[in-house]
């Protein structure tokens, strides 16, 4: 198996494990906000709302690139395979 594509194939799970680290964090500040409020002393709730509502965009943004990572690197043809 070529280095490449182990290379290719870790940087898709990496991004895996970024996408519900975006999610998650997304929720956190979407719906846990007196939880914030508590530990952070945040208590605006359009600072926390602006915040969630990017990392939520991004997050499903990610979930789609990290899915043609995946296919890229786990399912398509190898034509140097030994």
């Amino acid at each position: 198996m070529n280095n490449n594509k182990i290379l290719q194939q870790f940087h898709a799970m990496f991004g895996v494990f970024m996408v519900v680290f975006y999610l998650g964090v997304a929720i956190l500040f979407l719906f846990f906000k007196d939880l914030l409020e508590r530990v952070f002393s945040i208590n605006n709730d359009a600072i926390l709302n602006i915040l969630g509502g990017t990392f939520l965009l991004y997050g499903l943004y990610r979930i789609s690139v990290t899915y043609k990572q995946i296919i890229a690197a786990f399912f398509s043809k190898d034509n140097d395979q030994e």
